[in-house]
């Protein structure tokens, strides 16, 4: 397995990129109407957008812990509010304790992307990204020596 590390920062960036722009997309969605949206969203459904947007962000790398943040919270924040309350299921009775289960809720999306984007949090950008750009320390040139 030791041969396949070689790949694990090309492999984060393009997972970064594409996790990034799927995020994008349910912006795009509620505040633009794109997909099949109908793109005026007010108040919270505002917020959500705008923070989903942010998803081209975290795609090129670009202030990720923040928009990782961010995007981590606000899936949490829907899974609980509207897939575990039960707001996304209509068939079952409201008195039922199957809400909690993401396959029951149809909330196994917020919950991949609430773990995704807190992974995000603790590796940041990863060595291709904008942020490892622009905040790369100098290397320290070596001491001359005097002999």
């Amino acid at each position: 397995m030791n041969s396949l590390n070689r790949f694990a920062d090309p492999m984060y960036c393009i997972m970064r990129f594409v996790v990034g722009l799927l995020f994008v997309c349910h912006g795009a969605q509620k505040m633009l109407g794109m997909f099949g949206g109908q793109g005026v969203a007010h108040g919270k459904m505002m917020l959500a957008g705008i923070i989903e947007l942010g998803g081209l962000l975290i795609a090129i790398g670009l202030l990720t812990r923040l928009f990782a943040f961010l995007g981590s919270g606000l899936t949490a924040v829907a899974y609980f509010t509207a897939h575990a309350s039960g707001q996304m299921i209509k068939h079952v009775p409201p008195s039922t304790s199957e809400w909690f289960f993401p396959m029951l809720n149809k909330g196994e999306l917020a919950v991949i992307y609430c773990f995704i984007f807190l992974f995000m949090i603790f590796y940041g950008g990863g060595r291709w990204s904008l942020d490892a750009m622009i905040w790369r320390k100098a290397a320290p040139t070596p001491a001359s020596s005097t002999l």
